[in-house]
This record gives C-alpha cells, structure tokens and sequence, in this order.
C-alpha cells in the first residue's frame, strides 16, 4: 500500500493505457444501451503535475508532454488529447487518470465503479465525485471487487484492471481474479495492464494466457528501449474481448508512440492476437 500514482502520473504508460481505454469506452457508446465500468485500482482520478510527487520523478515530461508537443498529432490521440486539455488545462497543470476520463465519456444511464484500498487516495476518490450519482468510489481491494460487483445489471461494459505490482504474486492474483470473473460477466471487456521489467515474469503470464486464455485476447505492448529486469523499459495491456477494430488501430498508434518516446535502441510497439 505504499504505491502512489503521482509520482507517475502523465508517463508513457498513461498516454498508452489510457488511449485504448478510451477506444474502447467509444466503441461501447456505438450502441444506445447503457453499459457499466469498473476500475480496480483507480487511484485518485486528478493528479497536480506541479505537485512534489510528480516533479520530483518528471515522468511526465517524457509522456504525455512529448504527444502534446507533438507535430503532425497522430489521428488515434485526437480525441485523447482533447480530453487531456480540457480536464487538465490547457497548461497541462494536471492530469486526469482513468476515473475522470471514464466519468467524462459516460452518457445518462450509464455507470461507474472505482475502488481504491489506499485511504488518502479513496478520500480524494470521493470528495471528487461525491455528488455524483452516476459513479460510486470503494474503499476496497479491486480483485474483491470483481467477485462483489460483478455481474451488474447491465450486459455491456469494460473492466480495467490497473495494478499497482507491488506484491510478486500479483501476475497470479491476476489470471485467479480473471478466471472467476470471466465466469461471473463473461461478455465485458477486460483490461489488464502491466509493466515490462524482467521478461521471465510478464513472459510467463503471457504465455498461460495464450496457451490457456480466454478467446479473443489480444496483446498490446509499448517497448521504449531494450528490455532490462532492473527497470520499467515499457508496458503492456492484455485486452479480452477487444473491439474488432482495436488491433489495427493500435498497430500503427503504437509504432508512433514508441518512436516519439523512445528512451534508447529497441524502442517498438507490438500488437498480437494471442487467442482468437
């Protein structure tokens, strides 16, 4: 429970993580019926990028600074961006995470969940939204949570599931949460993102998803530099049930990102059906 976002808010892994949570939160408003989110490990949605925690780690600087300098804008992160200027201000003095950019794209009927277990951050969570009947903030664990609050009433929606990889079981407590959550709302989409440090851990998650997965899972990775187990070089998302669309799109997205942010040799972006 040591983990606190700020320290990272606006990285790259936000501008990967937080674009193809808004392509699928799009694709879900293609169809008038109200769907419901729910974010694990929300953190506390408003990050002050002025503040100590972020200018002390200037990760920012390297994420979503360089897409908001960034000319020609690639198309995917039009829309992104927009949402970044005007939830954060225009002079990028915050960043909004996952919790204010899903509050910002639901429509009349639809829901949101967030659960947070750090208190200080649980309490921002709420005082944001506290008016708010539309979104409801949990002072809980988010893997509980997927067994607490799922199936909800509505048959569409999108799970994210941001961990903070503190613990070494947490690749574990992932696919276990997955497991009996797929059986629970089996037609949502899940997001399941994770850093790229040592090879053999994510490697092997990877692999038990692809040999033993759910069907129609697909892999994004953002590579910045050679992979090195002592240091984050770049980040994943294990996407189930995607949008049809979704592969393509992050394909050539993903390839822009990973020239405009790389950090050494090796930078790439990689994007792979693992289960049809």
């Amino acid at each position: 429970m040591n983990y606190r976002h700020a320290y990272h808010a606006g990285n790259f892994a936000d501008v990967m993580k937080h674009a193809l949570f808004m392509a699928v939160i799009d694709y879900l408003k293609l169809k008038e019926k109200p769907f419901f989110i729910l974010d694990t490990h929300a953190g506390t949605g408003l990050t002050d990028l002025s503040g100590i925690e972020a200018q002390k780690t200037g990760e920012f600087h390297r994420g979503i600074e360089r897409v908001l300098e960034a000319e020609p804008l690639h198309p995917a992160l039009e829309s992104y961006v927009a949402m970044i200027r005007k939830l954060g201000g225009g002079d990028l003095s915050q960043y909004p995470g996952s919790p204010l950019i899903a509050r910002e794209m639901l429509r009349e009927g639809d829901r949101l969940a967030l659960c947070e277990l750090h208190p200080e951050d649980a309490a921002s969570l709420k005082r944001l939204f506290r008016r708010d009947d539309q979104v409801s903030v949990h002072e809980m664990n988010g893997y509980q949570a997927l067994k607490s609050m799922l199936p909800p009433k509505e048959r569409r929606g999108v799970v994210l599931i941001d961990p903070p990889f503190e613990q070494r079981s947490e690749f574990q407590d992932i696919r276990t949460a997955l497991d009996d959550a797929l059986t629970r709302w089996p037609t949502a989409t899940y997001m399941i993102w994770y850093p790229m440090k040592d090879p053999s851990v994510s490697g092997d998650f990877l692999e038990k998803m692809m040999n033993d997965g759910p069907p129609k899972t697909l892999l994004c990775e953002l590579r910045l530099e050679t992979a090195d187990p002592t240091r984050m070089t770049g980040c994943g998302m294990v996407i189930i049930n995607p949008p049809w669309t979704l592969a393509g799109e992050a394909r050539d997205l993903f390839n822009w990102l990973a020239d405009l942010m790389a950090t050494g040799e090796g930078a790439m972006g990689h994007v792979e059906q693992l289960t049809s």
